[in-house]
């Protein structure tokens, strides 16, 4: 067989940050990477998202916590974490083991929460700040931050100011009512660089015990099922930002073809998650599967895959 041109480049930059290839794994479902050593090459990835992380230890919510759907998987983990500086101390050292970009995502329940979670990820070795804002705001009923523009650029804005060193990557929540709108107030306050999409709200009912399978009857839907509404999502950003900054895509991809249609939608990365539960070398197969493409099609670049 063929070998591959070894001109051909996977290499993307986001925000300045320069990644070996665009397959990231998604926060909450890669834990903090060391958890596959022995399984794959974790070094072969582009870059690590680690778990949630709050200011505070977190123990997460109670009952169920994973229930699969068709085609799908429902999750109400709860950010359950041992606290910013816990994690500091013993997650991230050997994490940087690891051999790509480490990217701290940040959570929180109020802005004084995340601006004191930012401070300390500024003074850390890790190479960027994921924001999540599809946390619930606790002074405003528990209705999530990235719901609606002004909410998500005054947490985006306050975040900014922390971080002076780092670069930062917003990720937005599907189930804002104009994405379009949050995605603009977050340019706007200072993101460097757009996630999406994190999971759909959804519920499951136990018919057998006619109650909520989860104790909080909400959960995150992702898998396969969300795909072509996460793609579809990640179309209209890019080509409503226009380049303006870059758009990391997710939501569904489980190999090199749904990863190749995201990037081709104007995607600079990806993220993958659900995939790596039922198969654990998703990510290194779908970066051999884009290079794959690549030499197949005569692309020297990974930046010509774009439509």
């Amino acid at each position: 067989m063929k070998k591959f041109d070894t001109d051909i480049s996977l290499e993307v930059s986001i925000a300045g940050l320069r990644l070996k290839n665009p397959v990231i794994a998604a926060s909450g479902t890669f834990g903090y990477g060391k958890e596959y050593e022995g399984i794959i090459d974790i070094s072969r990835l582009g870059g690590i998202c680690s778990k949630g992380l709050t200011l505070n230890p977190r123990q997460g919510n109670t009952g169920i916590r994973l229930w699969e759907t068709p085609s799908g998987l429902l999750n109400s983990i709860g950010l359950e974490n041992p606290g910013i500086p816990a994690f500091i101390e013993k997650e991230l050292p050997e994490m940087l083991k690891l051999g790509t970009v480490v990217i701290a995502n940040l959570s929180g329940s109020t802005i004084e929460e995340y601006v004191q979670g930012a401070e300390l990820l500024n003074k850390s070795p890790v190479d960027m700040i994921e924001l999540n804002i599809s946390c619930p705001n606790v002074k405003a009923g528990g209705m999530a931050f990235g719901l609606y523009p002004q909410d998500a650029a005054e947490v985006t804005l306050q975040v900014r100011r922390a971080l002076t060193d780092k670069p930062m990557m917003v990720k937005l929540s599907p189930n804002a009512p104009d994405l379009i709108a949050v995605a603009d107030s977050c340019i706007e306050a200072g993101a460097d660089a757009l996630s999406l999409v994190n999971t759909f709200k959804g519920m499951a009912i136990d018919i057998q015990n006619r109650k909520p399978v989860f104790d909080n009857i909400y959960a995150g839907l992702s898998g396969p099922a969300i795909k072509p509404i996460a793609l579809r999502m990640t179309w209209e950003l890019c080509r409503h930002i226009k380049g303006k900054i870059p758009v990391v895509g997710m939501g569904g991809i489980a190999c090199a073809d749904d990863a190749l249609e995201f990037l081709m939608a104007g995607a600079s990365a990806v993220q993958v998650g659900s995939a790596t539960f039922s198969h654990p070398a998703a990510m290194t197969e779908i970066i051999a599967g884009i290079e794959n493409y690549m030499f197949c099609s005569g692309m020297a670049s990974i930046n010509e895959i774009a439509i």
